[in-house]
C-alpha cells in the first residue's frame, strides 16, 4: 500500500531509536497509547511515525498529526519534510497550509476543524468565507449581546460572558442545551445571553475559536458521508498531546478513526495543564478502556534534564493520585542542586533574578538561553522593570498582542470586510477609520436602518436610494461604499498583493505615513513580514488562510530562539518548550497553586502538574524563589511559600535566604517555617499577641511580626475588624498593658 522507498530508507527512520522509541514507531496497524514522558523525544518519535507509515503502508496525504500549537505543528513539519517523509503523487492537490510537500497534513486541532468547515460549509449554512473571530472581537459580540438583551453589562461583564459560553462550548453545550439545564435565575440569563450571541455570529457569518471544534464535532457526529468521506482520507491520524483535549476534540479524534481504529495517542497524565479551558484528564486515562486492543509504549528516558531536576520534578508530581504510573530516568550528569531563594519583596526577587541573568551573560550564556516563567501575566511587571535596569534585553511570549494593536486590528478589518462582507464587526471598525466624518450619530442611524429593513449594514451602504434618507452623511457613506466596491476584487488575490493593495485603496497608508506615530509604522510593517513569510511557507495559499492563520496564533508563537534576549512567559506557554536555565518564580500559597475567586478550592492537582511543566522545562539549571510580602491589587499582604516547596527531596536542594546570603538544607518539610538559623532575631520590644493603639485605627492586636531588612512588619488584627500589615518602625503603634484595658 505504501509508496516504494529503498530499504535503506526505512532502516533509516529506525536508527538511534530506543527499544520503546522503535515500538512505537512501527506499529502501524491499530491504536496506539504513547505515554511520553517529559523530555523523552516525543517529537522524535511522533514524526519518525508518520514518515515510517508514508514510506510502509500509507501515501502521505492519507496521515493526518494533530497537536495543539502552531510552533509544535511547525518543527513536526519542518522535521519530517527533513526525514523525506514520502513523495508527491501527481494526482494529489497541491500542497496547502499545514501541509508537507509530500502532501501529509500536520495541523493543530483548530487549524484542521477550520479546514473541515470550509469544506463543507454548506452543510452547516456557512458562507465559505465565514470570518473566525479572535478574542477581542469576540468579546465586542458578547457585549452586543449583553446589550440587546437589555443587560447592564456591569453586572454581567462581558469577559465572565465570554468565559461561560466558552465552557459550555468546550462541553459541547448549545444554547438550548445549556438553557435546559440552568438551575437558576442567573444561568437562565447567560443562556439567553448565550443564545444572542450565537444569533449575531450567525448574521455576521462568523465563528469563533470554539465553535470551529464544536461544529466539527457535532458535523462529524451528525453527518455519515462526510465523516466516511474524511476518514477515508485520514487512514491514519496521530494526536499529540492527548491529555489537553476537551470533550470535542476527544469526539473528533473517535469519529475519524471510529472504522479502522488506527489511531496514536501520545501524551503524560502529569503535563495536563488546560482543565480550566476544558481539557480533561480522562480521556488519556480512559484510553485502553476505549480502545481495549490497544497497544501501550512507555518512553521512561529523559534526555533533557539533569539528575537533580529530573528527581526534584518527579518528587512533586508523585504527590498526585490522578497519573500513570511511569518511572522517569536520564543518563546525564548529576547537575547543579535545584535553588530556592526567599525574599522579601517581590522588587527583591525581581532585581536578584535580573543580577543572575546578567552574570549568566557576562559569562558567556547566550541569553536565549535563559527563561523566566511565572503563574500570571501579572508577575511580569517587577521581572521587566529589573531586566530593564540591569540592562538585560528580554522578550515575552504574548504572541496575540501584535494583532490587538490598534493599527493591526484596522488593516485586518479591511481584509475582512473584502473576504466577508457580513462581517458587520470588522466593518464598522473601519467605517471612519482613517477619519472620513462618519461619526457615531451616523453609524446608529444606519445600524436602525438596516435593522428595520431586514438588511446587512453593507448592503445599506451599498445601495444610494436608502443612504440618501441619512441626509448629510449620505456622500461620505457612499464615498466609503465605493472603497469597498474597489477593495472587493482583491479578496481573490494572495495575501502580500491584498494587503498591500487594501493599505493603498483605504487611505491607511497614507495615514500612517501622516502620523508621528512610529511604532504604528513598525507596526504595519512588521504584519507586511508576516504576511510575506507566510506566503513564502505557503506558496499556494489564498487571503482566507492567511486571515485564518493569524485568527489562530497563541502565545508561544511569538518567541524566538535566536532573538538573543531572555524569555518571560507564564507557565501556561512553557508547555512544549525547553531552555538551558529556568527561573520559576512567585511560588506561594494561592499564586502557585493558584487561587480562584469564583473556585477557591481550585484543583491542586492539576497547579502541581503545571509546576511540575515549568521544572521539565530545564536543561541544566534550575532556580525557584518566592516572597514573604507580595503587593496585590494594591495591598501588601504576607505570603506563605508554596506547599508545592514543601514535596522537594531534602537531597542536593540548595535553599537560601536572600537576606543574608545563607544556605541550608531545608529539613521540615511539613512545616512552613524556614529554619530559624537564615532568619535575624525578632526585635526585643515587639511579640506576637502583644496588644497596640494606633492613633486611626483604635485597640488591635500583633497577630505575627517578621524582620524586613533594616525594618519589622507585623499584620496587626484591630477591633473595628480591620486587618493591617504595616512597618512597625513609621506606624506610630504603641505598645499598652492589658491591665489598661481591664
Amino acid at each position: 500500500m505504501g509508496l516504494t522507498h529503498t530499504d535503506a530508507y526505512v532502516d533509516s527512520l529506525l536508527a538511534n531509536l530506543t527499544e520503546p522509541q522503535r515500538e512505537a514507531v512501527q506499529h502501524t496497524e491499530g491504536p496506539l497509547l504513547v505515554l511520553a514522558g517529559a523530555g523523552s523525544g516525543k517529537t522524535r518519535v511522533i514524526t519518525r511515525r508518520a514518515a515510517y507509515i508514508a514510506a510502509t503502508v500509507a501515501r502521505p496525504w492519507e496521515v493526518l498529526a494533530i497537536t495543539f500549537t502552531n510552533k509544535a505543528a511547525n518543527e513536526m513539519r519542518e522535521r519530517i519534510e527533513a526525514l523525506g517523509g514520502g513523495q508527491r503523487d501527481a494526482a494529489d492537490s497541491p500542497p496547502r497550509a499545514g501541509r508537507t510537500s509530500s502532501g501529509m497534513t500536520v495541523c493543530t486541532f483548530h487549524a484542521l476543524c477550520a479546514r473541515i468547515l470550509r469544506m463543507y460549509h454548506e452543510r452547516l449554512g456557512l458562507s465559505r468565507s465565514f470570518t473566525v473571530f479572535d478574542q477581542a472581537d469576540r468579546r465586542k459580540v458578547v457585549k452586543d449581546a449583553i446589550v440587546h438583551c437589555q443587560l447592564s453589562t456591569t453586572n454581567w461583564a462581558p469577559a465572565r460572558m465570554e468565559g461561560a459560553i466558552s465552557r459550555a462550548k468546550n462541553a459541547m453545550q448549545t444554547p438550548e442545551i445549556f438553557a435546559s439545564e440552568a438551575s437558576d435565575w442567573g444561568e437562565r440569563t447567560i443562556a439567553r445571553i448565550y443564545a444572542t450571541y450565537e444569533q449575531i455570529l450567525a448574521e455576521q457569518q462568523g465563528v469563533d475559536f470554539d465553535d470551529l471544534l464544536l461544529k466539527t464535532a457535532f458535523l462529524l457526529g451528525g453527518d455519515d458521508i462526510v465523516r466516511d468521506q474524511l476518514e477515508r482520507r485520514y487512514r491514519y491520524v496521530l494526536i499529540d498531546e492527548y491529555q489537553d483535549t476537551n470533550e470535542a476534540q476527544y469526539r473528533i479524534a473517535r469519529l475519524l478513526t471510529r472504522e479502522r481504529q488506527n489511531i496514536c495517542a501520545t501524551g503524560d497524565p502529569d503535563q495536563s495543564i488546560y482543565g480550566w479551558r476544558g481539557a480533561n484528564i480522562g480521556n488519556i486515562l480512559k484510553f485502553e478502556e476505549d480502545y481495549p486492543d490497544a497497544r501501550v509504549v512507555r518512553l521512561e528516558q529523559n534526555y533533557r534534564s539533569t539528575k537533580r531536576i529530573l528527581a526534584g520534578a518527579s518528587a512533586v508530581i508523585a504527590h498526585n493520585r490522578r497519573r500513570k504510573q511511569k518511572g522517569l530516568w536520564t543518563e546525564n550528569d548529576e547537575g547543579a542542586p535545584i535553588r530556592v531563594l526567599e525574599f522579601e519583596e517581590a522588587e527583591d526577587e525581581a532585581r536578584d533574578v535580573a543580577r543572575r541573568i546578567a552574570a549568566h551573560k557576562a559569562a558567556g550564556r547566550q541569553l536565549s538561553d535563559i527563561a523566566v516563567f511565572y503563574r500570571i501575566n501579572s508577575l511580569s511587571r517587577a521581572l521587566e522593570e529589573a531586566l530593564l535596569q540591569a540592562g538585560v534585553p528580554y522578550q515575552i511570549a504574548r504572541g496575540t498582542e501584535f494583532y490587538n494593536r490598534k493599527e493591526i486590528k484596522d488593516v485586518l478589518a479591511y481584509l475582512r470586510v473584502m473576504i466577508n462582507p457580513a462581517d458587520e464587526t470588522s466593518l464598522l471598525r473601519i467605517i471612519n477609520v482613517p477619519a472620513r466624518g462618519i461619526g457615531d450619530t451616523t453609524v446608529e442611524r444606519l445600524q436602525k436602518l438596516a435593522s428595520d429593513s431586514g438588511r446587512r449594514v453593507y448592503d445599506v451602504i451599498a445601495d444610494a436610494s436608502a443612504v440618501q434618507t441619512l441626509g448629510r452623511s449620505a456622500m461620505k457613506l457612499l464615498a466609503f461604499a465605493e472603497l469597498l466596491r474597489s477593495l472587493e476584487p482583491l479578496a481573490q488575490q494572495a495575501p502580500m498583493r491584498a494587503l498591500d493593495q487594501a493599505l493603498s485603496l483605504s487611505g491607511l497608508r497614507a495615514a500612517l505615513t501622516d502620523s508621528a506615530d512610529e511604532d504604528a509604522r513598525s507596526n504595519v510593517d512588521e504584519l507586511i513580514n508576516a504576511a510575506s513569510e507566510y506566503e513564502q511557507d505557503n506558496p499556494e495559499s489564498t487571503l482566507v488562510d492567511w486571515l485564518e492563520h493569524t485568527s489562530l496564533l497563541g502565545d508561544v508563537d511569538a518567541v524566538r530562539a535566536e532573538s538573543g534576549a531572555v524569555t518571560l512567559m507564564t507557565l501556561h506557554a512553557a508547555k512544549g518548550l525547553e531552555f538551558p536555565v529556568v527561573f520559576i518564580v512567585a511560588l506561594e500559597e494561592g499564586i502557585l497553586p493558584l487561587q480562584h475567586v469564583d473556585e477557591p478550592d481550585g484543583d491542586i492537582e492539576e497547579e502541581r502538574r503545571l509546576f511540575f511543566v515549568g521544572m521539565t522545562r530545564a536543561e541544566r539549571e534550575l532556580t525557584l524563589s518566592h516572597v514573604r510580602y507580595r503587593m496585590q491589587r494594591g495591598i501588601t499582604q504576607r505570603q506563605t511559600r508554596s506547599p508545592f516547596l514543601a514535596e522537594l527531596p531534602s537531597r542536593d536542594i540548595e535553599w537560601l535566604d536572600a537576606d543574608d546570603e545563607y544556605a541550608a538544607p531545608h529539613d521540615d518539610h511539613d512545616s512552613q517555617r524556614r529554619p530559624e538559623a537564615t532568619r535575624t532575631q525578632r526585635p526585643p520590644r515587639w511579640c506576637e499577641g502583644m496588644l497596640v493603639r494606633h492613633p486611626t485605627f483604635g485597640l488591635g492586636r500583633l497577630v505575627w511580626v517578621q524582620p524586613a531588612g533594616k525594618h519589622t512588619r507585623a499584620g496587626v488584627h484591630f477591633t473595628s475588624g480591620q486587618h493591617k500589615t504595616l512597618i512597625l518602625e513609621f506606624a506610630n503603634l504603641e505598645p499598652i498593658d492589658p491591665r489598661e484595658i481591664d
